[in-house]
């Protein structure tokens, strides 16, 4: 019983090819497509008013150097939360759970930014490796220190997304499975579980909306470091 939790975030296959690819692929046709038109309806209103809003809420932290990666960041958000959210829903498949993904990509953009550093600025990329005044005694303990939390900034990030996600959906299905087993024995305390997974499924889709925001505002704070 207690292995069956983790079967939902099992990678679904059909015909033995795995189907992580079409959940990754699904939420982009929910997304508003180029129209020519001067007016649209209200859904691709209210799309673009959010992705603005995200772009904004984005862009806060960093300098106009580094605008230009508007697109990137915005995207990679409206992705995420599309992707939690739609895990939500029964009988379907999270990819956000799984801790390769989302260190595929906290790595690369991570890179990214560290080598953006180097390139416009090495001298102050390489001196967050050593905080102003340090003893000279401490020295090289403090260059090891700084640069194994550097090093550790991509693990941070995907292990933060996949834990919080983790842990939610394991939470909805014990609770469901004890509201289930309790509705012929205790009918009033299978009423309170119930209520208890509601709102525990309205915190769910709060976290997974928190998680995306903050796995995409430290790269842009990562970002900042570095331009």
């Amino acid at each position: 019983m207690n292995l069956s939790f983790f079967d939902q975030f099992m990678s679904p296959c059909l015909l033995g090819i795995p189907l992580i690819l079409v959940s990754l692929l699904f939420p982009a046709l929910l997304l508003p497509s180029p129209d020519t038109r001067w007016i649209t309806n209200r859904l691709s209103t209210l799309q673009l008013w959010l992705i603005h809003l995200i772009t904004k809420q984005l862009m806060l932290p960093l300098n106009k150097s580094g605008h230009k990666w508007a697109l990137i960041l915005s995207s990679l958000m409206v992705f995420i939360i599309t992707i939690n959210l739609l895990g939500l829903l029964p009988y379907t498949f999270t990819p956000t759970t799984q801790l390769s993904m989302n260190l595929s990509i906290a790595f690369p953009l991570w890179l990214a930014t560290v080598l953006t550093g180097l390139r416009n600025q090495p001298t102050t990329s390489l001196g967050h490796l050593l905080p102003e005044g340090s003893p000279t005694a401490l020295i090289p303990a403090l260059i090891l220190i700084e640069t194994t939390s550097l090093l550790i900034r991509p693990l941070a990030l995907g292990v933060r997304l996949t834990a919080n996600l983790t842990a939610g959906h394991l939470l909805i299905q014990l609770i469901s499975t004890a509201t289930a087993v309790l509705l012929p024995i205790m009918p009033v305390v299978s009423l309170l579980t119930m209520t208890i997974l509601l709102l525990l499924t309205i915190l769910e889709v709060a976290v997974a909306m928190i998680q995306a925001y903050v796995f995409v505002l430290l790269l842009s704070l990562y970002l900042q470091e570095n331009i």
